[in-house]
């Protein structure tokens, strides 16, 4: 038995189990998301709920290879570890990953202060076209997968509709993109795509979610 959790209330144990999936299923947890309703960032409660059993989560992934992690700057709990298995990362879900980071990072650096990091679809697709990565407007289908799949991880949010995939469509960039991985990293990535096209090769390539977030 663990005491720690035999001593929470039944409504308390269930947070505890609830946070553990959550965790697992989209990696990160983020202290506060954007509300298309309001346009403001609002407080998450379920970051408050795994903040509040933080040492306990910790220590009971910990048994199975897993480390949870928090950026108290950056208001964001993750975990990383050899025991954590995720969804396969289509090429252009790498790609707009990579992108992302890039985006992210030159919007941080012009301003002095927080503000939401937007950006389009379309400025996503053309940084890519432009450094040889894209030589085609990818398929709607595979846009979307590659969408979803971020949102589910946390990493953006889709601010409007995205049915059509108009390259005006609008994400916010959480900083969930500043913890997988540094600026230098990011580029040197998109480099190492860019010669792989060059020889014809990573057309299909996919890499694990554990490795790429």
């Amino acid at each position: 038995m663990i005491p720690y959790y035999d001593e929470l209330m039944p409504e308390e144990q269930t947070e505890v189990t609830d946070m553990i999936r959550l965790l697992y299923r989209q990696t990160f947890v983020l202290e506060r998301r954007y509300d298309r309703r309001t346009g403001r960032y609002q407080y998450n409660k379920e970051f408050r709920r795994c903040n509040k059993h933080l040492e306990f989560i910790r220590e009971y992934l910990k048994i199975s290879g897993v480390e949870v992690r928090e950026n108290s700057q950056l208001g964001v709990i993750y975990i990383q570890g050899e025991g954590q298995v995720g969804d396969k990362l289509p090429r252009l879900a790498t790609l707009y990953i990579l992108i992302l980071k890039l985006i992210y990072d030159e919007q941080m650096a012009s301003v002095s202060n927080s503000i939401h990091i937007i950006t389009t679809l379309g400025e996503m697709n053309e940084r890519l076209g432009s450094m040889g990565l894209l030589e085609k407007n990818p398929a709607a289908t595979e846009i979307r997968r590659a969408i979803a799949l971020l949102k589910k991880y946390q990493i953006i949010d889709p601010l409007d509709m995205m049915e059509g995939v108009d390259p005006q469509n609008r994400m916010v960039i959480y900083p969930s993109i500043h913890v997988i991985l540094f600026g230098e990293d990011a580029r040197g990535l998109l480099t190492s795509f860019g010669e792989e096209g060059e020889s014809g090769k990573g057309e299909e390539g996919e890499i694990d979610d554990e490795e790429s977030i």
